[in-house]
């Protein structure tokens, strides 16, 4: 006796970065009882699951969670999923365009210093620099980072997070 598919959903996933982030989302929802197929699209943030009648959206959601990241159900009146990942890329672009403004005197000095000029920036400037930049704009690395440690994973949050901390 075969499933039949009687519901179909599309959730946007917020957090995936990399492929093992879209990896452990259709893995998650593929482990919930009664889901027959889950479509991952890492670009859109998306998935797109087929399940039999017994699953219901709290299930599928409690799976991503579980795995670490958020989930929504997406529906015409909350929005399609291009517009969701077209407002995203709007509002994103300015968090590395400051981290960039704030890097660059460290870069210039850096560069600088190749081409045998001794001057350095002072520590504190070097430090009111840097820190904004890792701790503030590099937040979500972190955050993304400790809740691939929770799922029992590794990710490239993690590495970029554990990579930067490093001395």
């Amino acid at each position: 006796m075969t499933n039949q598919v009687s519901n179909e959903w599309t959730l946007a996933i917020k957090g995936m970065t990399c492929a093992s982030c879209a990896g452990r989302v259709e893995k998650a929802l593929l482990n919930v009882s009664g889901v027959v197929t889950a479509e991952i699209n890492l670009a859109l943030e998306t998935a797109k699951v087929s399940s039999v009648d017994k699953v219901t959206t709290k299930q599928l959601i409690a799976a991503v969670d579980a795995a670490g990241y958020q989930a929504q159900l997406l529906t015409a009146q909350n929005d399609s999923a291009e517009h969701l990942a077209d407002s995203y890329r709007r509002n994103q672009w300015w968090p590395s365009a400051l981290a960039a403004v704030l890097s660059l005197p460290l870069v210039i000095a850096m560069v600088a210093e190749w081409l045998g000029w001794q001057g350095q920036l002072s520590g504190w400037l070097q430090w009111a620099l840097a820190t904004p930049v890792q701790f503030w704009l590099g937040w979500r690395f972190y955050k993304a980072g400790w809740h691939a440690l929770k799922a029992g994973a590794g990710n490239m949050d993690l590495l970029v997070a554990i990579g930067t901390s490093a001395a």
